[in-house]
């Protein structure tokens, strides 16, 4: 097959759909690889690089476009890269749907064939690729976190772990998954005072279990969000229905409750966010403030450590990229289940259930497609 690996084009977005490594694996079972111009040299990738691997570089993204049978990303394409779709191509990358309507027309419209990483899942029903992102995005909310309570960025002048004889802010992380449990990771290791807040006794238990005393594990059916959000000096949303928009938790009334220059991050923000105030910022200026409250919500976070990220990334993705690339989309898809899963637009039909409830589509099942 051919593949195609664009430049990133998404504001202070540096990371790459494939490395090195990848590109290599993917030549050595009879695979072509097209790598854009520059296309991994915000994440510490050279041209040279990659032609050592056996890629062919080529200068534009339409090249890339117009020959590729599949595109592998990161990031969701934008307008003009959704225009270069062809029929029959296949898209592997970040979708996040069901928060754009847009997007997800226009993919329709090029009669393309989308594969989300953050909906494929495995055995346990988990998401594989949506986890070393998350991993990413939780540690990096916690600095980020951290950064914008300085004064200097508006917030309120704490230091996270306070110091000797001053005590330490107060974290809430509203979600349990892979984003909290990495948030609490390094809020932990900066001393701070953690609460996490699940839905589920199981995963608060195994939180528990895993942190002991450093945290405190809130059931969220037993307890006033409003309270523990206004006596949190800094919350991380990390909410997440797979595929589904993110619902609502913090309420733009909660904010009046909360303490002057108190920070929100919100990690689910790609999903549409679980903060009603939330709207989505860059890495070039990824605060702004409501109600006193900063709010950072930069739509890739990960984006941030783009070779950190792409590393991560690419040990998740390239057996399924491997996997298409050798057998096809059909035989890739119909054989795996968990893989099926990933498909959210095929042909100009909306196969995956949370997408169309949230944005009004009829449901199609992938299965009735594939023949």
């Amino acid at each position: 097959m051919l593949v195609g690996v664009p430049s990133e084009i998404k504001e202070q977005e540096s990371r790459v759909g494939l490395t090195p490594f990848s590109v290599r694996e993917l030549v050595n079972h009879g695979n072509n690889v097209l790598i854009q111009d520059q296309a991994g040299f915000g994440a510490g990738f050279e041209n040279n690089d990659y032609e050592q691997a056996g890629a062919k570089i080529v200068k534009d993204a339409g090249d890339i476009f117009n020959d590729a049978e599949m595109i592998v990303k990161v990031k969701e394409p934008l307008s003009n890269e959704v225009k270069m779709l062809k029929e029959n191509q296949i898209l592997f990358t970040y979708l996040h749907l069901a928060a754009d309507l847009q997007l997800t027309r226009g993919l329709i419209e090029s009669n393309s064939i989308c594969i989300a990483y953050e909906t494929v899942t495995d055995n346990n029903n988990k998401l594989p690729l949506l986890a070393p992102m998350s991993a990413v995005a939780g540690r990096m909310s916690i600095q980020a976190g951290a950064h914008s309570l300085e004064k200097t960025q508006r917030g309120r002048g704490l230091l996270l772990g306070g110091a000797p004889g001053v005590s330490p802010a107060t974290v809430l992380i509203l979600g349990g998954g892979v984003v909290g449990e990495n948030a609490a990771l390094i809020a932990i290791g900066m001393r701070a005072k953690v609460f996490i807040v699940d839905k589920s006794e199981k995963r608060l238990d195994e939180l528990q279990l895993k942190f002991g005393n450093s945290i405190i594990p809130v059931l969220s059916d037993k307890v006033n969000i409003d309270d523990l959000v206004s006596d949190s000096e800094l919350v991380i949303g990390g909410v997440l229905i797979p595929g589904a928009e993110a619902p609502k938790l913090v309420t733009k009334k909660m904010l009046s409750k909360m303490k002057r220059g108190s920070v929100i991050v919100d990690v689910a923000i790609d999903q549409g966010g679980c903060v009603e105030t939330s709207k989505p910022t860059t890495h070039a200026n990824p605060t702004y403030i409501i109600d006193n409250i900063v709010h950072y919500c930069v739509a890739n976070m990960p984006g941030g450590v783009p070779r950190t990220s792409t590393l991560a990334l690419n040990k998740a993705t390239i057996p399924f990229v491997m996997n298409l690339a050798t057998n096809g989309y059909q035989r890739a898809l119909k054989e795996d289940q968990n893989f099926l899963n990933g498909l959210n637009i095929f042909k100009g039909q909306v196969t995956y259930k949370a997408v169309a409830a949230d944005l009004g589509y009829d449901f199609i099942s992938p299965d009735k497609l594939l023949n």
